[in-house]
């Protein structure tokens, strides 16, 4: 999928790095104590070199002090309460996966917006694939980006203070992009090697193929343990997958076996450049043969409508870049409705589980 992984991404990760928990006085005026409470903290892994970034968004039960997360030189950030007392009870936990080439702080629109409807987020920097780290060879390590997710999922679990706030009937993986693949993995969908070969092969300058033909990726050679493998994580009731990549190369027997309900969520009508990212019958046809699937369009919309909102200079700056046009939404679009009707489709299905 898309990555702005070019000179601009390590512009915007120094921000999103050194910039996003900074004290802000002009944040959204909204009352403190109903502001998302947000901490971070690194997720102990067995099957990457190093510990991976994470951060959890959750209900506040008091006010401590104003932050901005995701607050960069072109994106809106989210406010935030740094670190309050999570509210009583027990709260549904949501799973979530960037795509590639992003990170979990420019999802803080999304993620806040859940919290607002009494969801705990979960969220993880998937390295290799993240903001100002993003490499084709190591993109294409699909197996590591779900065991992110349930290595992260076990460390909050096992918390002695955020575990005992957690739903643990009502937990769901959702991503977007090459995260609604990985979210699609986490209950049992399984990739082939030889379908998303063909894929590229005839589409190799589409978008997604594009930037592992660039990195020399065959997929004939990837390494079939990481992206062919079985990474069911029987604590996800569902997931939430927002356009995800490459669903044309899934194992069609893996289809059959999945038995929990299933959103997928399209932005926008896709052209034939985006085929990567296409679940109608147009691309993969996932939307019919996923045997429990929900299929929710999003329009006026595109791709990049689920990033978050764009400052004014935004633009300029990436045509300035020569990076993808990530501000920019279609004809009659506006990201603003666009992301609160995302946010509707979501809890939609969500409530229902």
């Amino acid at each position: 999928m898309p990555s702005f992984s070019r000179r601009f991404s390590s512009l915007l990760l120094g921000a999103l790095c050194a910039g996003s928990l900074f004290v802000s006085l002009s944040a959204a005026a909204q009352p403190p104590q109903a502001l998302p409470g947000y901490d971070r903290f690194d997720v102990q892994v067995t099957h990457r070199a190093w510990p991976v970034q994470g951060s959890i968004w959750y209900p506040a039960a008091n006010r401590t002090y104003r932050g901005m997360i995701g607050d960069n030189i072109v994106f809106k950030g989210a406010a935030v309460q740094m670190g309050p007392r999570v509210k009583d009870g027990r709260h549904p936990l949501i799973v979530l996966s960037h795509g590639s080439g992003g990170n979990m702080d420019g999802l803080g629109w999304f993620s806040s917006a859940l919290v607002e409807a009494g969801y705990m987020v979960l969220a993880v920097n998937h390295p290799g694939s993240t903001s100002g780290d993003s490499s084709p060879r190591r993109s294409v390590r699909l197996g590591q980006r779900v065991k992110d997710l349930s290595a992260a999922l076990d460390q909050v679990l096992a918390d002695p203070y955020f575990g005992q706030h957690v739903d643990r009937t009502r937990i769901a993986s959702l991503g977007f992009s090459l995260g609604g693949a990985t979210a699609l993995q986490s209950v049992g969908l399984r990739f082939d090697r030889v379908l998303t070969k063909a894929f590229c092969d005839e589409n190799s300058d589409r978008v997604g193929c594009d930037f592992y033909r660039k990195g020399g990726v065959d997929f004939s050679k990837v390494d079939p343990e990481q992206f062919e493998g079985d990474f069911k994580d029987p604590r996800f009731a569902a997931p939430v997958s927002v356009d995800p990549g490459f669903t044309v190369g899934l194992d069609p027997e893996s289809l059959k076996k999945v038995t929990e309900p299933v959103l997928l969520i399209s932005l926008g009508f896709q052209n034939d450049n985006w085929k990567a990212v296409d679940v109608t019958e147009e691309g993969s046809g996932l939307a019919r043969r996923l045997p429990k699937a929900e299929f929710v369009r999003i329009a006026p919309a595109n791709h990049f409508s689920f990033l978050a909102e764009c400052k004014p200079a935004g633009k300029a700056i990436l045509a300035e870049e020569g990076e993808d046009p990530i501000c920019d939404d279609p004809e009659g679009g506006e990201r603003g409705l666009a992301h609160q009707q995302t946010i509707n489709a979501v809890l939609g299905f969500l409530d229902q589980l």
